[in-house]
């Protein structure tokens, strides 16, 4: 797959298909890879890039701090991965895209909505994060990673890369597991760093993505704001909260919600909604 340099970092990218943009915005929390689009759930029953490809120009990509794409140790915000949305956009030389999101792809998606609606012709959301066991656990495994480079030093969190992968799997291993275990040199400058420092920006980028109960991505006045036509369509567990989409639905002005939960949710429903909200909106 092609990788371009944006903003300093390498980021692994593929595009497919005819028709309008549509960015994809992987779900699987830190994992969030193209591969994440053909893991599992309703994304593998559709065969999502070879089947949305037939309707819409897909860009997927590896976000930072996962997968084969890079990192770099700073704050990280949903903003932060928003302004790397974009970017890809104008890498494209796409000036419009529909943007679809999977779990914390929806919080990038409404980030993006809220740092460039002019951008965003309309936003899919699939099982939007948020809630008391979201922020609980987004905090947990940050603060997990603290304690564990506060005992054992940055050295000792490095090693964990190559076995963890990322940090979802690894709380240990930290946010940047993903790099130790593909960037030998990203490690070489990792070991080296603060560890005051380190674990300050850490406690950062806990607070600034897992601060509240609401739908990650952005705050309610942010929501009140955007305007972009939205499908939302639900989860139902303790990561996925149906209160998130219920907030998201009461917030945004041009919200529609799917009113149909998990297990009843396939690919061939799923597509289906995606396509005829995208039709009545075009």
């Amino acid at each position: 797959m092609p990788v371009v340099t944006i903003d300093g970092l390498n980021v692994n990218y593929h595009v497919q298909g005819s028709g309008p943009y549509l960015l994809m915005l992987a779900p699987g929390g830190f994992n969030s890879t193209i591969e994440s689009w053909t893991r599992g759930g309703v994304w593998k029953e559709m065969d999502a890039i070879n089947t949305l490809s037939e309707s819409f120009t897909v860009i997927a990509y590896d976000r930072r701090e996962a997968g084969a794409s890079g990192g770099r140790v700073e704050k990280l915000t949903w903003e932060t991965f928003a302004r790397q949305g974009r970017a890809i956009l104008d890498h494209q030389g796409a000036k419009q895209a529909w943007i679809i999101g999977g779990c914390m792809g929806v919080s990038v998606a409404a980030a993006m909505a809220v740092l460039c609606p002019e951008r965003c012709s309309g936003l899919l959301l699939h099982w939007p994060v948020g809630g008391y066991q979201w922020m609980l656990k987004g905090c947990g495994f940050y603060n997990r990673h603290i304690e564990f480079v506060r005992a054992n030093g940055l050295a000792a969190a490095a090693a964990r890369g190559p076995a963890a992968k990322n940090f979802w799997l690894d709380p240990e291993a930290g946010p940047w597991a993903a790099q130790n275990a593909t960037d030998p040199a990203f490690t070489a400058e990792y070991v080296k760093l603060d560890v005051a420092q380190y674990l300050d920006i850490c406690a950062q980028s806990r607070d600034a993505l897992y601060s509240d109960t609401m739908p990650s991505g952005a705050n309610g006045d942010e929501l009140m704001k955007i305007k972009t036509p939205a499908l939302i369509l639900p989860g139902a567990d303790a990561s996925h909260s149906t209160s998130s989409a219920w907030a998201m639905k009461e917030l945004m002005p041009n919200a529609e919600l799917w009113n149909v939960l998990p297990p009843h949710q396939n690919g061939a429903n799923v597509l289906a909604c995606l396509l005829d909200f995208v039709g009545r909106h075009q």
